[in-house]
């Protein structure tokens, strides 16, 4: 039997993950708490989120839910225990998901660029245009604004030296 996620989140008293779904032969609405246990303030989330979705006890009910929500709400759960309000675990949680296009990204270690690739690739995914969106179009050709004067660079100036 397949489950359809429709709703997840998480509930800071007792601390736990909460899933809203439906079977697919009925057509009720059903809610699953799920405890999370062993779980402090100095926890790892992803490792909290990939042990739950692996667990086999509700791995049936969480193929609906990626991974990275449920790092979210582990991440919303941990601020919660560190004493955050929820404004404050959330907007930490956005600043963790955008990317400064002024970070120098050969500077950081191999688990941060990774980290940095992968919301590079999601949003990229979700602004893609697919041949079946209804707003496709087929090569397209822009002109960009030229508003200074095109700069030679000493590596494109042709040399005489041939190599």
């Amino acid at each position: 039997m397949s489950y359809i996620a429709q709703k997840c989140g998480v509930c800071f008293q007792p601390p736990s993950i909460v899933l809203i779904y439906k079977a697919d032969d009925g057509d009720k609405t059903r809610r699953r708490v799920m405890p999370v246990r062993n779980f402090s303030e100095f926890s790892d989330c992803g490792l909290a989120a990939e042990q739950l979705k692996n667990n086999p006890r509700h791995k049936a009910y969480l193929e609906g839910v990626s991974l990275r929500q449920l790092k979210k709400l582990y991440g919303l759960l941990r601020g919660h225990l560190r004493g955050e309000s929820l404004a404050q675990s959330l907007e930490k949680l956005r600043q963790e998901d955008t990317i400064d296009p002024e970070e120098d990204l050969n500077k950081l270690d191999d688990k941060e660029l990774a980290k940095r690739k992968s919301i590079m690739d999601e949003l990229f995914e979700k602004n893609r245009k697919k041949k079946d969106d209804p707003d496709f179009v087929y090569d397209i050709e822009v002109e960009f604004p030229q508003d200074e004067q095109l700069e030679s660079c000493s590596w494109d100036v042709e040399s005489g030296e041939e190599i």
